[in-house]
């Protein structure tokens, strides 16, 4: 796993984590680290990996968030642990302390943001269809309704799909393009492609965000990620971010 720690406000400090394929249960083709319970994985692996995350991260299971991904542009403000994966959604948003979102992907883009004036975070998943019809926009006016401001605003965006590797029909490339500017490539054939975390690194210094950071691992290429382009039935890793309750010079 990857850590980022970020001073946060007065008391808080924000934590974000990104998983790779190692250090879980699962067999293949779900070896090992997977953390998706929707792939066909054994329910008991994918269980036994997502305490482990929670042990690792130093949270109690429960106050771990997931969601249930459907390439939307719904956004879900959480207040407390849910026992059962958020329904219907893409994106979550909090300000409360010790509650950890979870984004899994496998290609698509997993997006961290966090106002740490503010005390508010999200996480995000955008692949090309939630990109493409505005799942970033609605998580930054959810953060606002919370007290975010763009300007404060930092943004993670992890491994995913690079231009040089996700391949797509032109019409399709052209298409999000449209709605997406910024995105449309070519691959290392010279055929139509998509690069959805350039458009959404355009997109967020449009809304006003500058503290971006993009984790330039293609999950097609890195054979440490799962990709479901490179290679279905697989797993998914996750991203995770949340706000610690300790004084932010409490704990190294």
């Amino acid at each position: 796993m990857n850590a980022h720690t970020d001073p946060v406000g007065p008391g808080h400090r924000v934590r974000r984590v990104l998983t790779t394929r190692a250090g879980g249960v699962s067999h293949e083709p779900y070896g090992s680290f997977n953390l998706g319970d929707h792939v066909g994985d054994k329910p008991s692996a994918v269980d036994a990996n997502r305490r482990r995350l929670a042990r690792t991260i130093g949270l109690p299971p429960e106050r771990l968030v997931w969601m249930e991904q459907v390439h939307s542009r719904n956004v879900t403000v959480v207040t407390d642990p849910v026992a059962a994966p958020v329904a219907v959604t893409d994106a979550l948003v909090t300000d409360r302390p010790d509650l950890a979102l979870v984004v899994l992907t496998a290609d698509c883009v997993p997006l961290l943001l966090a106002d740490e004036s503010a005390g508010v975070v999200a996480a995000v998943h955008a692949g090309r269809v939630g990109a493409r019809i505005g799942i970033l926009p609605q998580v930054l006016d959810a953060m606002s309704g919370l007290g975010a401001s763009p300007e404060r605003i930092g943004a993670l965006l992890g491994p995913a799909a690079c231009g040089l590797c996700y391949e797509v029909p032109a019409p399709m490339r052209d298409d999000v393009e449209t709605h997406l500017p910024g995105s449309a490539g070519r691959t290392r054939k010279g055929t139509p492609s998509l690069d959805i975390r350039i458009g959404l690194t355009a997109q967020l210094e449009a809304a006003g965000v500058r503290a971006i950071t993009v984790d330039s691992r293609c999950t097609i290429e890195d054979k440490t990620l799962f990709s479901h382009r490179r290679g279905a039935p697989t797993g998914r890793q996750a991203a995770a971010i949340w706000m610690e309750s300790s004084p932010a010079g409490g704990r190294p």
